[in-house]
């Protein structure tokens, strides 16, 4: 789970923080069982929040002056016995070193905090493990999600969620009002079953990123491949000129708009393949293809990946007369005029195309910007459906049309030009049009009333082929119900 999926409840859980029946934890005595980072951190974030913190330890003398002044540092056992709820903030491998205590817990809430090193590393969880040592006592798992530097530095600075599970109700309440306390966002995620998904949530690296990254990366590598061939290897067989100099910056920076502009229209052709199929089934209640849905699911993360290519692609281009290959074509070129007496070399046809590349480029990066910064959930919070909708959807849509005058102007007349085939190879822009350029028809066919109109009553629940319960007057006066199938 990506951060931003963090920053907003997750579905299927219902979350704690509207729940009025939960109120903070006042002057409340809580207990920490360890004296690592984390615990140092949750007894500062608990002292700030107005608890009363005992903290136990196996040496007290010794970690005292690890914990601030206002917290109690004494024995474990001694700390057990003055609190209701007790932390336990070591690792899985040292709760053996626990069951001495097991007398004092018993009838204690205990809060495992514990993460592991691996997905899956035990095939029982450290919570569940945890309650099968202290079967008297009863354990909640919660706060493994939320990281010390959150502890120290507020809820404000960091993940807001805390996800808590438990087998007991109450217990899940007690420690939902201390979360709630503490300026964090309590959710349910059921009993004590969901704590392996839970303890799994901060091992995994940006899961929701996976499929987008390796994307783009593989788009990367075809188009790089490809322009590698046409400006480097193509030259290097044909004409025996070496321009290998090119690959670091000029290679690079012609496969960047590439990959933007392809993960851009990837963006927007799952909606049109996920309207073909409404269409064609005359339903919105069939469920779209798992390969469909997991696509629809990463356009977010597919959408700032082509803002990334678009930003860099930005820098490359301002980065280009700064080469020292690019001064030395300059001054080629001035010595040759020179030598041929040239002393006009305007060509207005060309001006103009580049001061029209340029200026579209830069509004379809401003465009794209725009997406970026709305899909932040601090901004897409700020925003009500329709404003976020139409950001996302309609100027989305119009920074795919300027991106796509964009490279047609790039091309302007070149596509026809045999010269620009080498290998037989078309150049590279024309290959990137194809998939944009069927999103964008796709697009203006479905603007079409006729099409429009039917695909707007489908997603309003009209459904092909659906019987239709009518009512009919009998002769005495009655009503008797009917049925009839609608396809109109």
């Amino acid at each position: 789970m990506s951060g931003g999926d963090m920053a907003k409840p997750l579905l299927g859980h219902r979350s704690m923080e509207g729940d009025s029946s939960i109120t903070p934890a006042a002057s409340r005595t809580i207990g920490v069982l360890g004296s690592g980072d984390f615990a140092r951190s949750l007894v500062m974030r608990l002292l700030c929040s107005g608890f009363k913190v005992v903290v136990g330890s196996r040496n007290p003398k010794r970690k005292a002056g690890l914990f601030p002044s206002a917290a109690e540092v004494t024995f474990q056992s001694e700390a057990v016995k003055k609190t209701d709820v007790v932390f336990v903030a070591v690792f899985r491998e040292h709760y053996s070193t626990l069951c001495d205590l097991a007398d004092v817990l018993a009838g204690k809430i205990l809060v495992d905090v514990s993460n592991n090193t691996k997905i899956n590393h035990h095939k029982q969880s450290n919570a569940e493990y945890l309650a099968s040592l202290f079967p008297a006592s009863t354990v909640v798992k919660g706060f493994n999600v939320v990281s010390a530097w959150t502890l120290q530095s507020g809820a404000r600075d960091g993940n807001k969620q805390v996800l808590i599970c438990s087998n007991n109700q109450e217990a899940k309440r007690t420690v939902a009002e201390i979360a709630q306390a503490m300026g964090f966002t309590p959710v349910d995620m059921g009993c004590m079953s969901s704590a392996c998904e839970i303890e799994n949530i901060p091992l995994r690296l940006l899961p929701a990123w996976k499929i987008p990254i390796l994307l783009s990366l593989g788009l990367f590598l075809c188009f790089f491949t490809y322009n590698l061939v046409r400006q480097v290897i193509h030259p290097y067989i044909r004409e025996q000129k070496n321009k290998f100099y090119k690959i670091p910056v000029e290679v690079v920076n012609t496969t960047l708009p590439c990959v933007a502009y392809i993960m851009l229209s990837l963006v927007y052709l799952p909606w049109v393949l996920a309207a073909c199929s409404q269409l064609y089934y005359g339903t919105k209640y069939r469920r779209f293809p798992e390969w469909l849905d997991q696509w629809l699911q990463h356009r977010k993360q597919i959408g700032l990946l082509s803002f990334f290519c678009a930003a860099l692609h930005t820098l490359y281009s301002l980065c280009l007369p700064m080469r020292r290959s690019h001064r030395y074509q300059l001054i080629e070129t001035a010595v040759k005029q020179a030598v041929e007496k040239k002393m006009n070399i305007w060509v207005e046809e060309e001006v103009w195309r580049m001061e029209i590349y340029i200026s579209v480029g830069i509004i379809a990066l401003g465009l794209l910007s725009l997406l970026a910064i709305t899909s932040l959930p601090s901004i897409a919070n700020s925003l009500n459906w329709r404003e976020f909708s139409f950001i996302q959807s309609t100027l989305g849509f119009i920074a795919l049309l300027v991106s796509t005058l964009h490279t047609l102007t790039y091309g302007w007349s070149r596509a026809f030009d045999e010269n620009q085939y080498k290998f037989y190879l078309p150049p590279t822009y024309t290959l990137t049009l194809l998939v944009p350029c069927t999103v964008i028809l796709a697009k203006v066919v479905f603007c079409l009333p006729c099409i429009w109109h039917r695909l707007q009553r489908i997603r309003r629940g009209w459904e092909k082929g659906r019987c239709v319960k009518f009512v009919l007057p009998s002769a005495t006066g009655e009503y008797s119900s009917g049925e009839s199938s609608s396809n109109v």
